[in-house]
């Protein structure tokens, strides 16, 4: 495997494993704390702070994507690589389920501990508001769809550069406001894998959407933005890099 592309995905694992630790580790360790609770908004703010933290810590290295609806809606807008989309998802898939694994073994070293939803996506019955598939469907398709979109505008030729991770952290932070009661907040199908593999019922069966919304939503941005952004179709930065690593 090239050493680019090796570093590329090291960088992807580490910051999926971050966003799922630090972001249902949140949900499951703090939410609902004894007398002092973080709640939803501090939850919100928790996967927010993981993308901000990791886009600055390893984003130069892989473009801090952590997140295979954010690798195909770039990837969408040209400005993804082929030969990077599936060694990236991958990574963030092991990564999710690492971090997904180690706040399992964290949280079950308190006695007492039920995984019960772990922090899991679901709709219908699993949905912590209890709302049904359609709306569930229809949540995540919008809501990464606007996530795509504000990345693709924060990071497109013109905007301010170096500040991209502010917006992008804060976008995901109003998503949370917005979709946790919902269905708790997914627009990753990594981030909803790799805890729905230690949650108790039947989370993993509802899985399926909770890959094929966002990826919709965010392939959907893509094309728009290619357009919107791009005047050439492909970013020129896409098509230097390509000519450099290929």
């Amino acid at each position: 495997m090239p050493y680019d592309l090796t570093r590329r995905m090291v960088a992807e694992f580490f910051g999926t494993a971050w966003l799922v630790f630090g972001g249902c580790g949140a949900a499951v360790l703090s939410a609902a704390f004894p007398d002092l609770g973080i709640g939803f908004l501090g939850v919100a703010f928790a996967f927010g702070l993981t993308v901000l933290s990791m886009a600055y810590a390893v984003g130069h290295i892989s473009g801090g994507h952590f997140n295979p609806a954010v690798t195909l809606g770039l990837w969408a807008a040209g400005r993804c690589a082929n030969r990077h989309v599936g060694p990236y998802v991958a990574a963030q898939i092991v990564g999710a389920v690492a971090g997904a694994a180690a706040l399992y073994l964290i949280a079950s070293g308190k006695a007492g501990f039920v995984p019960a939803g772990f922090a899991s996506n679901g709709y219908g019955d699993l949905s912590p508001g209890k709302y049904g598939l359609g709306a569930c469907f229809v949540t995540e398709v919008l809501a990464t769809f606007f996530f795509l979109f504000i990345i693709l505008g924060a990071t497109s030729k013109g905007a301010a550069t170096g500040f991209a991770g502010i917006p992008i952290g804060l976008a995901l932070t109003l998503i949370h406001l917005i979709t946790i009661p919902v269905t708790n907040t997914s627009v990753n199908p990594a981030r909803s894998t790799g805890p729905a593999l230690f949650a108790e019922g039947a989370y993993f069966g509802q899985l399926w959407l909770f890959w094929l919304a966002p990826l919709a939503g965010a392939v959907a941005a893509g094309f728009l933005a290619r357009w919107l952004y791009e005047a050439g179709g492909i970013d020129e930065t896409t098509v230097v890099e390509e000519r450099r690593v290929g």
